[in-house]
């Protein structure tokens, strides 16, 4: 991420009991979101994901995704 962009929480998971659940974050300039979770260990998903383990986080083009949720209205 580029250096000093700060980060705006958008929503949280409402059953977080400790305060480090999922929780969807927003780049300043919102060009992108940060998506927080929890760890794929189950082999078969994490094949298809093709991504290295213990990734958590992934940062995606805020067009994608309002494409795929204005599709879906």
């Amino acid at each position: 991420m580029p250096g000093g962009t700060m980060l705006r929480k958008l929503t949280g998971d409402p059953n977080c009991k400790n305060g480090t659940c999922p929780t969807l974050w927003a780049t300043e300039d919102e060009k992108n979101y940060i998506v927080q979770g929890y760890a794929i260990t189950d082999p078969e998903r994490l094949a298809q994901l093709a991504l290295p383990e213990g990734e958590t986080a992934v940062m995606v083009p805020v067009a994608m995704l309002e494409e795929y949720f204005n599709a879906r209205r």
